[in-house]
């Protein structure tokens, strides 16, 4: 701490006058006071960092419980660790234990490293990881590396490698008390993204006509209560307590939805819910995941509708819009007996073998998802539109797959949790802090580590002394701003009136 303060008097508030002078005679220039000031405030906290951080290696050596149980083995061992600040340059001792363990060997230990939680092979702290997180899940690794720690940065592939081993916690809390809703809505889609490979490079397989298969999906779910406008007159709607889940290949569907399902029932009171609706395409991995739940309608997003029945009837010309209606009418208050039939009247109007096949496969579609079709278009008590294709688009497909990007499996999965842990509000820095490991402790060392009290005590006994000692630098920093520096700034002043 001495050094610390030393520095403080004889450089930071030198520089940080000598960047006041600068802005006098040049007033204009507020940013580059701005930025200068900043630099040395950065310098200025890592370098406290490192004082803290020698200043407790040393309070650690001299505590009675410490040499009792440890003899030092070396006693400066050096050490890096990045922060936000920079690079952090310290060194710690090693200790070995007196007592041996359960193998009857003695046990060498950084006890210093112990205490304030880093990790035999940490390479940056909590604040650096969290702004990778923050980063990454927005743009791309390479910018995510260069704002990761301002003075230097870290590569792309270490970003990279940060997010393929990320661990992630439970998706949601369980309230103290429960949400009262008479209905919720889930939403299902997924994304299609581009692979680089499935797990490892050149993996990937090609079809007959030599193209390869390099197609992927992620999946999105969302929870929510229902719409309100987004301002009291505004023409646009917002979802109301929406909840994300986005996963990879790498999960089961029936796994994630039972997290879904399991998230329901944590959050809200069942019982008084009317319906649960689930809004989406009909796809398979959507339908297997939630079939055999009680109280559950299935409803066909209008936009699919709408995409099929345009297929349908592309070769009617002139009369697309009066059978647009006709087919629309047909499923809200028919039979899909009486859509079929309907379908074949279609056929009649063209012998082209593309189209037929186009107007079989969209019909079959309908057909195989005729009361989820039925439920959309009669705007069923409490069916609400279906917003699966824009939450795809902001949630996954903007970071994913609308630039020429490729994944691996692995690598898609994580970005997909790490959005879904963006968009729902979760704190980057609680992210980074669930990734560490519980670090075993070493014989002897978690008493001496619960002593830390010792070192605070420590630390006030000198407080008083540093400050008679170091109050002399508290004098040369106010006669440094003498009469006659406060004159010349003065005149520096007057010349730009």
């Amino acid at each position: 701490m001495e050094e610390i303060i030393k520095y403080f008097a004889d450089v930071f508030i030198t520089n940080l006058y000598d960047a006041k002078i600068d802005f006098y005679k040049n007033p204009q220039s507020l940013a580059e006071l701005v930025i200068a000031t900043k630099k040395e405030t950065d310098e200025l906290g890592r370098l406290f960092i490192q004082s803290v951080l020698q200043e407790m290696d040393t309070l650690l050596k001299e505590l009675p419980k410490r040499k009792r149980l440890w003899n030092v083995e070396h006693k400066a061992d050096a050490r890096q660790v990045l922060t936000t600040l920079g690079r952090v340059t310290f060194t710690r001792a090693l200790y070995v234990s007196k007592n041996t363990n359960s193998d009857e060997k003695e046990e060498l230990c950084y006890l210093l490293d112990k205490l304030i939680g880093l990790g035999d092979n940490q390479q940056m702290t909590e604040d650096v990881m969290a702004n990778i997180y923050s980063e990454a899940v927005q743009t791309s690794y390479r910018k995510a590396g260069e704002v990761a720690s301002i003075p230097e940065g870290v590569t792309k592939t270490t970003v990279k490698n940060l997010l393929h081993k990320t661990k992630f916690p439970k998706n949601f809390q369980i309230p103290e008390i429960k949400k009262e809703v008479d209905y919720l809505y889930i939403d299902a889609d997924e994304d299609h993204y581009h692979l680089q490979f499935k797990d490892v490079r050149g993996d990937l397989e090609y079809n007959d006509y030599g193209r390869k298969l390099n197609g992927s999906i992620n999946k999105i779910i969302y929870v929510f209560e229902g719409i309100e406008p987004e301002a009291p007159r505004s023409k646009r709607n917002r979802l109301v307590g929406t909840h994300y889940f986005c996963r990879g290949d790498e999960q089961d569907n029936k796994e994630l939805w039972k997290e879904v399902f399991d998230y329901v029932e944590a959050t809200y009171d069942v019982e008084k819910i009317k319906k649960i609706y689930i809004n989406a395409d009909g796809g398979a991995w959507i339908k297997t995941g939630y079939r055999g739940l009680a109280n559950v309608t299935f409803v066909l997003d209008e936009f699919h509708i709408s995409e099929h029945v345009s297929r349908m009837i592309s070769h009617m010309k002139d009369s697309k819009d009066d059978v647009r209606i006709e087919i629309y009418k047909t499923i809200r208050s028919k039979t899909n007996a009486d859509f079929l039939k309907l379908v074949d009247r279609l056929k009649e109007y063209t012998s082209s073998e593309n189209i037929l096949a186009k107007i079989s496969a969209s019909a079959d579609y309908i057909s195989s998802n005729w009361m989820a079709a039925k439920y959309r278009l009669r705007k069923h008590e409490g069916v609400l539109a279906c917003s699966a294709e824009g939450h795809v688009y902001h949630v996954l497909s903007s970071r994913m797959s609308t630039q020429a990007m490729g994944w691996s499996k692995h690598g898609a999965n994580q970005m997909a949790r790490l959005r879904e842990y963006y968009y729902n509000d979760e704190d980057m820095l609680e992210l980074a802090k669930f990734q560490k490991e519980e670090l075993p402790m070493a014989a002897g060392a978690k008493e001496v580590i619960l002593t830390a009290n010792d070192v605070l005590a420590s630390e006030k006994n000198k407080r008083s002394q540093l400050l008679r000692e170091y109050g002399k630098y508290s004098e040369a920093i106010h006669s440094s701003m003498s009469v006659q520096n406060s004159k010349q700034l003065l005149f520096m002043l007057n010349g730009k009136l």
